[in-house]
Protein backbone atom coordinates (compact mmCIF):
# COMPACT_ATOMS: atom_id res chain seq x y z
CA UNK A 1 0.00 0.00 0.00
CA UNK A 2 1.64 3.19 -1.14
CA UNK A 3 0.90 6.56 1.12
CA UNK A 4 0.41 9.84 -0.38
CA UNK A 5 2.69 12.86 0.44
CA UNK A 6 -0.20 13.86 3.12
CA UNK A 7 -0.07 10.58 4.79
CA UNK A 8 3.42 10.48 5.00
CA UNK A 9 3.60 14.25 6.35
CA UNK A 10 0.74 13.13 8.99
CA UNK A 11 3.12 10.35 10.42
CA UNK A 12 6.33 12.11 10.53
CA UNK A 13 4.30 14.89 12.68
CA UNK A 14 3.05 12.42 15.08
CA UNK A 15 6.58 10.95 15.52
CA UNK A 16 7.72 14.29 15.28
CA UNK A 17 5.24 15.32 18.37
CA UNK A 18 5.99 11.90 20.39
CA UNK A 19 10.43 13.32 20.15
CA UNK A 20 8.96 16.48 21.25
CA UNK A 21 7.03 15.58 24.14
CA UNK A 22 10.17 13.35 26.04
CA UNK A 23 13.16 15.45 24.52
CA UNK A 24 12.95 19.36 24.21
CA UNK A 25 16.34 20.85 22.77
CA UNK A 26 18.18 17.45 23.26
CA UNK A 27 17.05 17.02 26.89
CA UNK A 28 15.10 14.38 27.71
CA UNK A 29 12.31 16.27 29.48
CA UNK A 30 10.83 12.80 31.53
CA UNK A 31 13.86 11.32 32.66
CA UNK A 32 15.04 15.18 33.77
CA UNK A 33 11.87 15.35 35.93
CA UNK A 34 11.66 11.88 37.27
CA UNK A 35 15.78 13.08 38.23
CA UNK A 36 14.43 16.24 39.97
CA UNK A 37 11.62 14.80 41.77
CA UNK A 38 13.27 11.59 43.23
CA UNK A 39 16.32 14.30 44.45
CA UNK A 40 13.12 16.56 45.92
CA UNK A 41 11.85 13.04 47.79
CA UNK A 42 15.16 12.68 49.38
CA UNK A 43 15.17 16.32 50.25
CA UNK A 44 11.92 16.02 51.98
CA UNK A 45 13.34 12.62 53.54
CA UNK A 46 16.65 14.11 54.80
CA UNK A 47 14.76 17.01 56.09
CA UNK A 48 12.64 14.75 58.07
CA UNK A 49 15.54 12.52 59.87
CA UNK A 50 17.14 15.49 60.45
CA UNK A 51 14.45 16.61 62.50
CA UNK A 52 13.90 12.72 64.33
CA UNK A 53 17.78 13.64 64.80
CA UNK A 54 17.46 16.95 66.62
CA UNK A 55 14.11 15.13 68.67
CA UNK A 56 17.42 12.23 69.71
CA UNK A 57 20.13 14.86 70.96
CA UNK A 58 17.20 16.95 72.88
CA UNK A 59 16.26 13.65 74.64
CA UNK A 60 19.83 12.91 75.43
CA UNK A 61 19.92 16.48 77.00
CA UNK A 62 17.28 16.17 79.28
CA UNK A 63 18.72 12.33 80.07
CA UNK A 64 21.64 14.80 81.37
CA UNK A 65 24.15 13.33 78.07
CA UNK A 66 26.37 15.86 77.03
CA UNK A 67 25.45 16.98 73.39
CA UNK A 68 28.65 17.77 72.29
CA UNK A 69 30.73 14.70 73.80
CA UNK A 70 28.02 12.60 72.11
CA UNK A 71 28.16 14.33 68.48
CA UNK A 72 32.09 13.63 69.12
CA UNK A 73 31.55 10.38 70.21
CA UNK A 74 29.24 9.79 66.58
CA UNK A 75 32.54 11.54 64.44
CA UNK A 76 34.78 8.82 66.16
CA UNK A 77 33.00 6.41 65.61
CA UNK A 78 32.86 7.07 61.51
CA UNK A 79 36.79 6.81 61.69
CA UNK A 80 39.00 4.31 60.70
CA UNK A 81 39.78 2.50 64.30
CA UNK A 82 44.16 3.01 63.10
CA UNK A 83 43.14 6.54 62.25
CA UNK A 84 41.32 7.08 65.62
CA UNK A 85 44.38 5.46 67.76
CA UNK A 86 47.05 7.63 65.61
CA UNK A 87 44.62 10.98 66.62
CA UNK A 88 44.64 9.84 70.45
CA UNK A 89 48.59 9.21 70.38
CA UNK A 90 49.20 12.64 69.08
CA UNK A 91 46.38 14.46 71.32
CA UNK A 92 48.79 12.15 74.24
CA UNK A 93 51.51 13.56 73.09
CA UNK A 94 50.76 17.25 72.93
CA UNK A 95 48.87 17.11 76.06
CA UNK A 96 52.06 16.42 77.74
CA UNK A 97 54.49 18.65 75.90
CA UNK A 98 52.25 21.14 77.49
CA UNK A 99 52.11 20.01 81.05
CA UNK A 100 48.19 19.09 80.83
Amino acid sequence: MMLDAADRTSGQDDRQKDVTDSAVGGIAADRLRSIIERVERLEEERKALGSDIKDIFAEAKSAGFDVKVIRQIIRIRKQEPADVEEQETLLDIYRRALGM
